[in-house]
């Protein structure tokens, strides 16, 4: 099959694995973006489907689940900016905002004009509904908690305090289907493949 239109667009998605996450920490287990957002997609299609059956609402989980695989894409560009550095002033926060935004416009304008618009409310955030918005959000603090607990099973106290403010970060959420997922499902996170074959 032939085709005239010749794009970079995966070829950038294809170097997200190469990102790291949590540059500026000591890693037992590194992590890099690829990896976290499919950890994201799952968290965030999970909490759609919770808020759907148990607290009545009305949101599309596939499409949730699809805009959160696109959630960090910026990153191929910007690189992880670590919390600390990102949020360490209202200036920085809002450069980077900036930077962000024309580097989603960049990878858009790498795709062929007629997905565009499909593309456009996956990694264009001020396009995205602010539903799907704040369970992605939720669903990327859950992914650096389970992280950062997995750090801490593994001895590595450089991931405490990150630890902490992630629990009260997640805590403060005022969403139903939040507490339903950090209750059910984020303890058995840290269990070993022997307690998951006992537990079966």
């Amino acid at each position: 099959m032939s085709s005239s239109i010749s794009s970079n667009f995966y070829a950038y998605l294809s170097r997200l694995r190469w990102i790291k996450r949590w540059g500026l920490k000591r890693n037992a287990h590194e992590e890099n973006v690829m990896e976290h957002s499919w950890e994201v997609a799952v968290i965030a299609h999970t909490l759609a489907l919770i808020k759907n059956r148990y607290f009545e609402g009305q949101v599309d989980a596939n499409a949730v689940a699809t805009a959160a695989l696109y959630h960090d894409i910026t990153e191929v560009i910007t690189g992880d900016m670590p919390t600390p550095i990102k949020y360490h002033s209202s200036a920085i926060l809002g450069a980077y905002k900036q930077i962000e935004q024309q580097a989603e416009q960049e990878l858009l304008n790498l795709l062929p004009d007629v997905l565009q618009p499909d593309f456009r409310a996956l990694i264009d955030h001020q396009q995205m509904s602010e539903a799907h918005q704040k369970i992605i959000k939720a669903a990327d603090k859950i992914s650096a908690y389970l992280k950062c607990q997995a750090e801490l099973k593994a001895g590595n106290a450089e991931f405490e305090m990150a630890a902490e403010q992630l629990e009260r970060d997640i805590e403060a959420m005022d969403q139903p289907e939040v507490r339903f997922f950090m209750l059910s499902f984020a303890p058995n996170c840290g269990l070993t493949l022997d307690d998951l074959m006992k537990n079966r």
